[in-house]
């Protein structure tokens, strides 16, 4: 019989995925995208997993989101057959665009003229007809066209009436939900993007540009929203995992993280008001964390034992160089003589898609124990 694997048998810096915690996560938000009456497509920059994608896919979701192609391709290779690829469309990459275009149903998103005009032409050349999506600004100010502008409406009129690209509707990401204090604040956000994008759509509908879906949302907003009467789907990514952001901003509880970084003392001086671990910005990015500084908790918080889900409420990732993680609180008391070298401790993150970014493979447990490993893909 194989020797059963532990939390505290593996080599360090290492990534733990909570199996309960991420299952939970994922029927609750497939239970609420049916409850509001929308289709989940779930955005897989977060997890860039295989696994994790099909356990999305058998909760119900429509399809699947990606950042980068390389991703797209990944699913796909995987099995997966109706993919949006939520980014402006790169138009160096076209012929990759088309390749996966031949496999399944790929979905790009374009804001432009010069995007649409390249686009039109590469699917021409191919005979290959490629879907669209017309990504919309509704309030993040990051990409997409302006509703109001009457340039965004000759746009939408292009894109619906050509032969060679296929118009899937409009496309907006509200990322400004993230910075919402409260509920109530992450509610407005929700609802703004709601109304924008289906005021937007009626718009286009009275020029005679008929929109097929509209296609919204964020984990914050999806948190919050009230109603989403006129849109298609969703396409939240955070909530498979959350992470300290989510959780310093009230969207989840702490039971609901499921992502976070094993790490060894390797450095701890008697008196010393820290302790260094062999986990830095290579395993746990330098992402702040959440926007209202009073909620910070340095890099991340420290749990309180190798096993459940309680924070340490004094001790935090206080700073980070490429491979080292400095730990300490707001007193050296907090920290002085209570590390061993050698010892292993948990790091909530705070943005757990830009830490799994960093890692090959999920350590997957159930408590203290290790019950597989799920590779995560990486290349750009």
């Amino acid at each position: 019989m194989p020797r059963r694997s532990f939390v505290g048998d593996l080599p360090t810096p290492a990534l733990l995925l909570d199996l309960d915690a991420r299952e939970r996560n994922l029927d609750r938000m497939a239970a609420r995208t049916r409850s509001l009456g929308v289709a989940l497509r779930p955005h897989a920059k977060t997890h860039k997993c295989l696994e994790v994608g099909r356990m999305q896919l058998a909760r119900g979701a429509r399809g699947i989101t990606v950042a980068t192609l390389p991703e797209a391709q990944a699913f796909a290779d995987g099995g997966f057959t109706d993919i949006t690829w939520a980014f402006p469309l790169v138009l160096g990459r076209l012929d990759e665009v088309l390749a996966l275009a031949r496999r399944v149903t790929f979905r790009v998103t374009l804001d432009s003229a010069e995007a649409l005009d390249a686009l039109a032409a590469a699917a021409r050349g191919a005979g290959v007809p490629v879907h669209a999506w017309l990504e919309v600004d509704s309030g993040h100010h990051r990409s997409g066209v302006d509703p109001r502008a009457a340039a965004s409406v000759a746009l939408a009129r292009r894109l619906a009436g050509g032969r060679e690209v296929v118009f899937d509707g409009l496309l907006t990401h509200a990322g400004h939900a993230y910075h919402g204090r409260s509920r109530a604040e992450r509610a407005a956000v929700a609802e703004a993007e709601r109304a924008t994008m289906v005021a937007f759509a009626a718009l286009l509908a009275g020029e005679g540009v008929p929109v097929p879906a509209v296609s919204v949302g964020s984990t914050p907003g999806m948190s919050a929203v009230e109603r989403l009467d006129g849109v298609s789907e969703a396409r939240p990514g955070n909530y498979a995992f959350h992470d300290f952001m989510q959780l310093a901003v009230g969207v989840c509880a702490p039971e609901d993280c499921a992502l976070t970084v094993l790490a060894s003392v390797v450095s701890h001086h008697r008196g010393a008001g820290h302790a260094v671990v062999d986990a830095g910005a290579l395993a746990l990015s330098k992402d702040a964390g959440p926007h209202d500084p009073a909620l910070a908790r340095g890099l991340g918080p420290v749990l309180a034992g190798l096993a459940g889900h309680e924070l340490d409420p004094r001790v935090e990732v206080r700073s980070v160089s490429q491979e080292h993680g400095m730990l300490g609180g707001a007193a050296e008391a907090d920290v002085a003589g209570r590390f061993t070298v050698g010892e292993k401790v948990r790091i909530l993150p705070n943005h757990s898609c830009l830490t799994a970014a960093l890692f090959d493979a999920y350590h997957v447990v159930r408590g203290e124990e290790v019950v597989d490993t799920w590779a995560i893909w990486r290349r750009r």
